[in-house]
């Protein structure tokens, strides 16, 4: 219907909105997707509610897409069944469809067709865009945002190039603290890593932006490449006309501007969580306080305490805190499971429910995940440590959506601060660092050996400020959080400047709008979409 994303409400705003839309984009063929018996129309629960849910299949004059239709009773009205949601997005642009299934490369053509080049050769000079040729489209960040979005890319034909500044792909997994072990962060890296070459797709790492400026008239970027090979540093000059900003959701490390004394401190370590890797081995009751108490912070906390430290954890506000076993068995049960759907329909079903909905669903879940989880919450207020349900009571997935932190999946430090092995400070910022202390807003005193900042990261906007400079950094929109419709703001849609995407999220929201991404970037490469 658009090339943006929209959640309506009511007869009146859905009715409006069609009618507002050009015709060119309007549905012309809808029909239930008989393919599999998990697609076939069902009774379904849907909260404490039963509906007739459907799959579907829709055609406009652009594309093929799917969707999925949930009906319920209205008893206000006499029992007449209506639509309670539909849900519908585009897969496939009409004669740019993905190579994928009976369109997929043979991987017949001959090597040494020319007489000098095998399948090898020519990767090489593909990957390193030899011979004059250039890329499409810039990707910067080589996580699972970037790849995801590479490889949809690349199923489309459109040239696309990766950079990433470490040296191995995965490294921004690998390099993280040793205590990251949901998901183990060193097997992820190597999937990444894996990943990228099965895919064939063209990364450079140890590379960085230079420069980079944007022209109106030409619509097309010029990006000077600083990059590293075998200590030897190459200047690179691309034109892409899309830049996809990939570098991760959060941004830039956080550090509270209103703490004074940072340089002051003159203990073993002071660095911020994305710094820390693993505390030194023969603690001796050494002192470590870790600033922030979500993931980072809990994880990195169990990991001081096992090497003998004393530790402390300042906690300013509420975390909301789940074990991993009911995220799983409540939150994800019957969908992301061994015995649910395959996991493209499992996202069609996860992502057609709008968030102001999923909001009030997530109550019931959230508030059945904690009875679960209660032995443990309790032992934790009983320590000092402030709970929370998320906004409004509605749990992980809305408090990861609408700021993209401030929560722990425990994997077992939540234990440990419930038996008072790891002590909580709770209510208070921190003011001041002192040599081998910190100072709290009460005027409280921690002394510290080992500093640990697990306050998060900025907006993702402010690392293309970084990178890109105040100009565009003011010109995008914001980014995440949700919009006056409930959408994710300024990621995976137009940004706000000419040539420039977000791309970012969790897994299984890389790899569902990875697609949709890709698919704007083609309309407006084959004239389908307004450029800007």
């Amino acid at each position: 219907m658009t090339w943006d994303f929209h959640t309506l409400q009511g007869p009146e705003q859905i009715t409006n909105f069609i009618e507002s839309s050009s015709e060119d984009k309007r549905i012309i063929i809808i029909s239930l997707d008989k393919s599999a018996t998990h697609k076939m129309p069902q009774v379904a629960s849907f909260g404490h509610l039963k509906v007739v849910q459907a799959f579907l299949n829709i055609e406009t004059s652009i594309g093929r897409g799917v969707g999925l239709v949930r009906l319920i009773s209205d008893i206000d009205d006499g029992g007449r069944w209506k639509a309670f949601t539909l849900f519908t997005t585009l897969q496939q642009i009409k004669g740019y469809e993905e190579d994928i299934l009976n369109r997929r490369p043979r991987g017949a053509d001959g090597d040494f067709e020319d007489g000098s080049q095998d399948w090898k050769d020519r990767l090489v000079a593909q990957q390193n865009f030899e011979g004059g040729s250039e890329p499409t489209i810039l990707i910067l960040g080589a996580g699972q945002s970037g790849l995801t979005v590479a490889a949809r890319l690349k199923q489309l034909g459109l040239e696309t190039l990766i950079i990433d500044k470490n040296p191995r792909i995965g490294d921004n997994w690998r390099k993280r603290y040793r205590q990251l072990v949901f998901t183990p962060k060193d097997k992820l890296a190597d999937w990444f890593e894996y990943y990228a070459g099965v895919f064939e797709l063209n990364v450079w790492t140890s590379s960085t932006v230079e420069t980079s400026k944007w022209s109106e008239s030409t619509r097309q970027w010029t990006v000077t490449l600083v990059r590293e090979e075998n200590g030897q540093k190459d200047l690179r000059t691309l034109h892409p006309r899309h830049i996809v900003l990939a570098t991760g959701q959060s941004g830039e490390p956080y550090l509270p501007s209103n703490i004074s004394g940072l340089d002051d401190f003159k203990g073993d370590r002071l660095v911020h969580s994305s710094q820390f890797v693993e505390p030194t081995e023969n603690a001796n009751g050494k002192k470590a306080v870790i600033i922030g108490c979500c993931n980072s912070g809990h994880d990195i906390a169990r990991d001081y305490h096992d090497h003998g430290y004393n530790v402390t954890m300042v906690q300013r506000s509420s975390t909301l805190v789940l074990t991993s076993d009911s995220f799983h068995d409540v939150s994800m049960k019957g969908l992301y499971a061994e015995d649910g759907p395959p996991v493209e329909d499992a996202d069609i079903l996860n992502m057609s429910i709008s968030n102001p909905i999923a909001k009030r669903l997530q109550i019931a879940t959230t508030s059945e995940m904690m009875r679960r989880d209660s032995t443990l919450l309790q032992g934790l207020a009983s320590a000092g440590f402030a709970i929370d349900s998320g906004p409004d009571g509605s749990g992980l997935m809305m408090k990861y959506l609408s700021r993209g932190g401030g929560y722990y999946i425990d994997t077992g430090a939540s234990q440990l601060i419930a038996d008072k092995k790891i002590k909580i400070k709770q209510g208070h910022e921190v003011r001041a660092i002192k040599a081998h202390s910190l100072v709290l807003a009460d005027g409280s005193e921690l002394e510290a050996d080992e500093i640990v900042f697990a306050t998060g990261y900025q907006n993702m906007r402010e690392t293309a400020r970084k990178l890109f400079g105040n100009e565009l950094a003011d010109r995008v929109h914001d980014v995440w959080g949700f919009d006056d419709q409930g959408e994710t703001r300024g990621m995976w849609r137009r940004s706000g400047h000419p040539g420039f995407w977000f791309f970012g999220g969790n897994l299984a929201l890389c790899r569902f709008y990875s697609r949709l991404l890709a698919l704007q970037i083609k309309a407006i490469e084959t004239g389908l979409m307004e450029a800007w």
